[in-house]
């Protein structure tokens, strides 16, 4: 009994732990749009994040729990697939999407994860397509779609933005792919977290040109502490969390839970940046927090 109501705690914490994770994400568009206009490219971007990530992280670590630090050699397939085939991928093409497209379409294509998580774990760890499950995920992006404004009509996108949202999507859904087969090699959630972005970091040294991000850094403190500000904030801490969730929690249902995302996103581009949301968008936050609800529900 005593193990039971334990499980069911750390499944409740877990839960909260993803949600927390996704809400962090959504305010992703606050500080890339002003990089943006500051002449940061993507790549810079995504540079500036990874980097003060793993400088965090290793600090942290290094007080916390050295032995943390050390990961065996056979094992870097999965920190290599979370860093470069998720997070770098992911990341591009997810800044790229925001600045081709309005926050709320951008977290709509990337909230396509959730169908490639879904398909994938039934084959890859074999949980369980519950009716409980494929409902939620159905309302869930019914919601995502609603607050895009797209059915109204009153949102366009390219090609372009279309092809590079799908791609954030899709590489998005690989970090809860290869992240379990870490969690299942017992590796804690903090190591996990250093290492996906340590292969980033190095993937983006070949990819990115400096100089303007360094220009940026030295024009005064402020800009210094912008940056830590978005690394910890929109990386750092939402993937020790999301990570930490994933310890409870199926790879499917964390996924449909951080949809959560689109939703802050949705509220940033309202208030912050004077996007429009009409009556279907309001139907569309419903929708997500009804299925965050009906997933959390026993």
């Amino acid at each position: 009994m005593e193990e039971t109501k334990e499980k069911h705690a750390g499944s409740r914490l877990s839960s909260a732990a993803v949600i927390a994770a996704g809400c962090m994400w959504g305010s992703i568009g606050i500080w890339v749009r002003r990089l943006t206009a500051i002449g940061l490219d993507s790549v810079q971007i995504l540079a500036l994040r990874v980097s003060v990530t793993v400088i965090f992280m290793f600090l942290f670590l290094a007080l916390y729990n050295r032995k943390l630090l050390c990961v065996k050699w056979k094992d870097l397939w999965c920190f290599f697939g979370t860093g470069i085939c998720s997070i770098v991928f992911f990341g591009y093409c997810y800044n790229r999407t925001i600045v081709l497209a309005s926050l709320s379409v951008a977290a709509i294509l990337l909230y396509t994860a959730p169908i490639f998580v879904m398909v994938i774990s039934r084959f890859l760890f074999h949980e369980e397509l519950s009716v409980k499950k494929i409902a939620a995920l159905f309302m869930a992006f019914a919601g995502c779609v609603c607050v895009t404004g797209i059915l109204g009509g009153n949102s366009s996108v390219s090609t372009a933005g279309i092809l590079t949202g799908l791609g954030s999507g899709f590489g998005y859904a690989l970090y809860s792919i290869f992240s379990r087969f870490a969690l299942e090699r017992n590796y804690h959630p903090f190591t996990i977290t250093f290492y996906t972005f340590v292969f980033a970091m190095v993937a983006v040294l070949f990819l990115t040109d400096w100089q303007p991000l360094l220009s940026y850094l030295q024009e005064g403190p402020g800009n210094i502490l912008y940056g830590i500000g978005y690394g910890i904030t929109t990386t750092a801490l939402p993937y020790i969390l999301y990570t930490l969730g994933l310890s409870y929690v199926e790879n499917s249902k964390a996924a449909i839970m951080a949809t959560i995302e689109p939703v802050v996103a949705t509220l940033v581009g309202v208030f912050l940046f004077h996007e429009q949301m009409d009556v279907m968008g309001a139907i569309g936050v419903l929708l997500v927090l009804g299925a965050l609800v009906m997933l959390n529900k026993e």
